[in-house]
C-alpha cells in the first residue's frame, strides 16, 4: 500500500509542476528579441589569402610533425642510453606516426585551402573574360 502511495503522490507532484507550463501562452511572449537579432555575415578572403592561408597551414603541421619526431627520437635516445631497446623502438616509432599524422592533417588542409583559392582565381579570371567579350561585341 505505501508504495502505491508514494507513486501517487510522485505523480500528482509531477502534474502539479506540468499543468502551469501547458497553461501558457506563446501569444503574450516579446517576438521583438527574435527581430533584434543581427545576423553577420563572415567575409570571404579573397583567393590570394585562400592559398596563402593553406601554404600556412602546411608549414604548421610540418613542424609540429618535425617537434613530435624529434621528441620521439630524444625519447629513443634516452631509452638506448637506459638499455630500454623496446622503449627506445617504441618511443621512435611514436614519434614518426605522430609526424605523419601531424603532417598528413596539415598538408590535407593547406591543399583544401589553396584548391579553394585557386578555384576562387579561375572565377574571378572567368568573369574578366565575360566583360571583355560583352565590349567586343
Amino acid at each position: 500500500m505505501k508504495p502505491r502511495f508514494e507513486m501517487t503522490c510522485y505523480l500528482a507532484l509531477t502534474l502539479a509542476f506540468a499543468f502551469p507550463g501547458w497553461s501558457q501562452s506563446s501569444a503574450n511572449q516579446d517576438s521583438t528579441a527574435a527581430q533584434k537579432k543581427v545576423e553577420k555575415k563572415e567575409k570571404s578572403k579573397g583567393p590570394g589569402k585562400e592559398m596563402a592561408q593553406g601554404g600556412e597551414d602546411i608549414g604548421i603541421g610540418a613542424a609540429k610533425g618535425t617537434a613530435d619526431l624529434g621528441k620521439g627520437v630524444v625519447g629513443g635516445v634516452g631509452n638506448l642510453a637506459k638499455g630500454n631497446v623496446g622503449g627506445a623502438g617504441a618511443s621512435v616509432g611514436k614519434g614518426v606516426g605522430e609526424f605523419g599524422k601531424n603532417a598528413g592533417v596539415g598538408t590535407g588542409k593547406g591543399l583544401g585551402k589553396i584548391g579553394k583559392g585557386a578555384g576562387g582565381e579561375f572565377k574571378k579570371l572567368g568573369k574578366k573574360s565575360r566583360k571583355k567579350d560583352e565590349k567586343s561585341q
